[in-house]
């Protein structure tokens, strides 16, 4: 609990109305999209730079634990307050500052909605590619604090490729702004990219600078069905070695089309043993070509079914089936965890035929998808948390499938980030050297400790 001393300089800070002590207030920013809940001791809402400083100024003073949070859509708890203490929540700071169309770039401020931003440069015919499944509503801030992905980075990359600056409140309540408005910039330490994925452990993120580019003129999707996981996996190194660099490559596996089918029924064919929902941007008459090139180059690798959308209609039912799987996974069983990892994508096949081993193993279903592109796969263990020992079960399975992500090149978390969910596992991919050359980083910024402490290392500075 906050003494009434505390709570009285944060309301003269924010105000009255944007600090929040109620229990039914405090439940709401406990949680976010993993299966974990902590109460904070008040939940506060700032409105500016200034207010954001002033409340780690006082946090810095009393040693009071402070947890960023955007919208909450994280999947490994990244910004609950375990242990208590105040939560900022940045969703007021949710201007788009300005989009300049000669210097493709864009200020923001990090409470923006991401498909907003990209609606909004997209009426001006430029582009921001990177898109993760929570567009919708997650915001700027949190893509960039965990450095977000989705479908599109086979091809453009993620979000710290498109960051360019930051103005970023440090938690001794200094501000400081990182990077700028020039493409090219060398004069000390890269800053904005440490900060972009540090899972807003080393400063709290107040405005973003982002790299634009022109929005494509046209885009073709396919969806293409395969009789074996190798026939997909070597179509998507056919498909790159062929010089075509698609904007998306989603993969969905034989358990994935599984539960699509048995609840919606699509119609894939019997034969169908693994997906991959393709699609190309540009201009129109090269994406036409790409488009039967593709076909060309996958049809002998066991192609059961190719098929090309004609307009945004057609393009929109195609990617249906990918949109389809979350809602099927709870057929299979109600609670889900939801992991990361990526491996080289010439080892994708290698790699599922591990998990499906782990899965006969332990006996509990492990539905795959995402980003094959770049070898990202999302591995869904699905279990019923009612029966006794599943969760147990399901925390060994998911260390080995880290195990087989590492022995295979691979990281055990390409967008989600480690939080606390991953924390207890990072030993299997950092050693002792690197934790301890991450922690003289947190410790150099964050002398006592208080912004979002307990997450990533897994033991205490």
């Amino acid at each position: 609990m906050l003494d009434t001393r505390i709570l009285d300089e944060l309301r003269k800070i924010v105000g009255t109305d944007q600090v929040a002590t109620d229990r039914q207030d405090l439940i709401c920013y406990g949680y976010d999209a993993t299966q974990m809940e902590f109460l904070p001791d008040a939940v506060v809402h700032p409105g500016s730079t200034e207010e954001v400083a002033a409340i780690l100024k006082l946090a810095n003073r009393e040693g009071i634990p402070v947890f960023p949070r955007g919208a909450g859509s994280g999947f490994t708890g990244g910004a609950l307050p375990k242990g208590g203490g105040i939560v900022l929540v940045v969703t007021r700071l949710n201007r788009i500052l300005r989009i300049d169309t000669e210097n493709l770039i864009a200020e923001v401020e990090p409470g923006v909605v991401t498909e907003q931003f990209q609606l909004a440069v997209e009426k001006l015919g430029l582009f921001y590619p990177p898109d993760p499944a929570s567009l919708k509503f997650s915001t700027l801030g949190g893509n960039v604090a965990e450095n977000a992905g989705g479908p599109r980075c086979v091809k453009y990359g993620v979000t710290r490729d498109f960051v360019m600056g930051l103005e970023v409140v440090l938690p001794t309540g200094e501000i400081i702004r990182t990077g700028g408005e020039t493409y090219k910039g060398v004069v000390g330490y890269d800053l904005t990219r440490l900060l972009c994925g540090s899972e807003g452990s080393l400063g709290v993120i107040t405005k973003i600078i982002f790299k634009l580019l022109p929005l494509p003129e046209a885009k073709k999707t396919m969806l293409t069905i395969f009789d074996s996981i190798d026939g997909a996996a070597k179509a998507v190194s056919a498909i790159i070695g062929g010089k075509i660099i698609p904007t998306t490559l989603e993969f969905m596996d034989y358990a994935t089309l599984t539960c699509v089918e048995r609840r919606f029924s699509l119609g894939i064919p019997a034969e169908g043993r693994a997906v991959l929902l393709i699609e190309v941007d540009g201009d129109r008459d090269l994406i036409e070509k790409q488009a039967e090139r593709i076909h060309e180059i996958i049809r002998p690798l066991g192609l059961v079914q190719f098929k090309v959308a004609k307009d945004a209609a057609e393009s929109e039912a195609l990617w249906r089936v990918r949109r389809l799987v979350s809602p099927s996974l709870r057929d299979v069983n109600p609670d889900k965890f939801n992991e990361d990892i990526v491996v080289p994508r010439s080892k994708v096949p290698d790699v599922i035929r591990r998990i499906e081993k782990i899965q006969q193993r332990y006996d509990i279903p492990i539905v795959n998808f995402g980003h094959a592109g770049d070898g990202n796969i999302h591995v869904n263990v699905m279990i019923d948390k009612q029966v006794e020992g599943q969760e147990e079960k399901a925390h060994e399975a998911i260390a080995e499938v880290f195990r087989a992500a590492l022995d295979l090149s691979g990281t055990m978390s390409g967008e989600h980030g480690v939080g606390l969910a991953k924390q207890p596992y990072i030993h299997l991919e950092l050693t002792q050297a690197q934790v301890a050359a991450m922690q003289a980083i947190k410790k150099a910024l964050d002398p006592n400790n208080i912004l979002n402490p307990g997450k990533m290392f897994p033991v205490e500075i």
